[in-house]
């Protein structure tokens, strides 16, 4: 993600952005000249400050979230709606015996 791209999508300046990268507060490369800033380590930088935060959801994508019609449930939104599914226990043997523990396998 560019740093205008970031800009946008957080509802900050590229001036924050730029500081963040100076400060080595998010990971990035640089390919042809332009900053490539990794969307996780921005994501994280943004949610650490209640300020950024505040600006993701009041300015940036996130003041479009209410608008979304999502008809999934498993991908909406509200983790209150989102289908559970119940974890799959490992099957777990004990044995001394290598012969029984292939026949059971």
């Amino acid at each position: 993600m560019t740093i205008s791209q970031a800009a946008n999508l957080f509802g900050v300046n590229e001036k924050t952005i730029r500081r963040a990268i100076s400060n080595g507060e998010v990971i990035y490369i640089v390919v042809r000249g332009v900053y490539k800033i990794n969307f996780e380590s921005l994501l994280k930088w943004s949610q650490s400050r209640p300020k950024l935060k505040n600006k993701l959801e009041n300015d940036g994508i996130g003041q479009f979230v209410g608008n979304w019609k999502i008809k999934n449930k498993l991908y909406s939104p509200n983790p209150d709606t989102a289908i559970k599914k119940p974890r799959k226990e490992p099957k777990i043997i004990i044995t001394e015996d290598p012969q029984e523990f292939n026949s059971q396998g």
